[in-house]
This record gives C-alpha cells, sequence and structure tokens, in this order.
C-alpha cells in the first residue's frame, strides 16, 4: 500500500477509515505503517490497517493551507523510522487526541506502551488500557496545550506505577473479579465484573447478574469502575 500511497503525496486526499469515519487533508508524510494528514488544523496520525480506501478530494483543494509549524512528531531525514509504534514513543506524555471506539475522541496523554497495548490517561475516563491495533488515529496537541482549558493543577501529567504486564490479555486476567467498563461502554453488555478468561473468551457478569462472553480481540479499551 505504501508505494501506491506515494503516488498520492502533497494532494489533498480522503480517506475513508474503518468505524464509519474519514478524514480530508494533505499527505505530508508516509510511514512504515502508517499515513499523516495535514487537515489544516492539525497533523492526524492514521494507521495503515484503518485505511478502507482513500482518493483524491478536488473540491478541497483551495480550502486547506499549508502547515506554518512542524508537527511535534518527527521522523530522522530518510523516514524509515515512522512508525506507530515510534509515533507513540515519541507522544509519551503529550496532550493529544486519539480515538478508538463508540464515537468518543478521547484526550489525554499516553504514559506507557506495552506489546500490544498502551496507557492513556484522560481526564474524563481516568486511566484506560488501549489495544494498539484498534487505534484510529492520533492527533497532537498544537502547543501541548491542556484538555478542556484544565489547568496543571486540575489535570497534571504524574508517575503511574501500578505494575504493568506485557499483554493486554495478561492484563485483563489481572483485573479478574474486578469491575471494569469494555469499549467506553459501547454496548450495554460492555460494563460488568470479570469473572473468568478462558483463551480469547472474557466472562463478565453484567448488572442484572447475567453472564455475557467477550471476545479478547474485539475489547478496544478497559478502565475500571
Amino acid at each position: 500500500m505504501n508505494n501506491t500511497v506515494q503516488n498520492f503525496d502533497n494532494e489533498i486526499v480522503r480517506l475513508d477509515l474503518s468505524g464509519k469515519k474519514h478524514h480530508i487533508g494533505n499527505i505530508v508524510e508516509l510511514g512504515n505503517d502508517l499515513i499523516v494528514l495535514f487537515n489544516g488544523t492539525d497533523y492526524i496520525y492514521i494507521p495503515f490497517d484503518h485505511i478502507l480506501n482513500l482518493a483524491i478530494d478536488k473540491d478541497n483543494k483551495d480550502e486547506i493551507s499549508e502547515p506554518l509549524e512542524s508537527s511535534r512528531i518527527i521522523s530522522n531525514e530518510n523516514k524509515n523510522d515512522l512508525t506507530l509504534t515510534n509515533v507513540l514513543t515519541q507522544a509519551r506524555g503529550m496532550f493529544v487526541e486519539i480515538y478508538v471506539t463508540n464515537n468518543q475522541p478521547l484526550t489525554g496523554y499516553i504514559s506507557h506502551i506495552m506489546n500490544d497495548y498502551f496507557i492513556f490517561h484522560s481526564p474524563v475516563y481516568k486511566t484506560l488500557n488501549i489495544a494498539t491495533k484498534h487505534l484510529k488515529w492520533l492527533i497532537p496537541y498544537n502547543n501541548n496545550k491542556r484538555p478542556y482549558g484544565l489547568s496543571e493543577h486540575e489535570f497534571a501529567i504524574q508517575p503511574y506505577n501500578e505494575p504493568l504486564l506485557n499483554s493486554l490479555k495478561e492484563q485483563v486476567e489481572k483485573m479478574q473479579n474486578e469491575l471494569v467498563v469494555f469499549n467506553l461502554s459501547e454496548k450495554l453488555h460492555h460494563t460488568g465484573k470479570i469473572k473468568n478468561i478462558n483463551g480469547l473468551i472474557v466472562e463478565i457478569e453484567t448488572a442484572r447478574n447475567v453472564s455475557t462472553f467477550l471476545n479478547l480481540l474485539h475489547i478496544k479499551t478497559i478502565h475500571r469502575v
């Protein structure tokens, strides 16, 4: 896909993404597994895995201005280190917007990056475990401004000292018998107490004391209640 997308370099394109989302912007960089758009305001880092299709968007060609400042996430001269892992690593401690699921962009900062998930701190949802493969996009905040106009006292970047396991599956196993919310409560049965994990199947008990079974591969976010 990378070689094909190079034909669109510096073109205004529309990207249709999984989850019925789209972005329009100027392609400013191509990485090994992601694309970087500038939409006139923000740099948007989008993994290839979630791009359904792209096309030149001639209607918006004169409406998107050139960037006046470089992105706060940078690649080397050959741009061969621009990967999703590298972007997440550079974004640690920055205020960013990310989108994962449920029509709810999340704002906050990344503190840790593990094998297949990362820890995200939000002023709304507090601490979330987010499956890396379900990240649809990441937008660094301009000038690292705090979300919602919060002060440093109200939302400060702080050390996160809880021990973390390497994989999301291990994290879920560690949360057994705890009350959690999966996927930002995308469905009613995504909130409950984790009862058991058997392979890729997670059993949770809902508020009505009914067991429901989730496929671990489709768990996008987890946060404790």
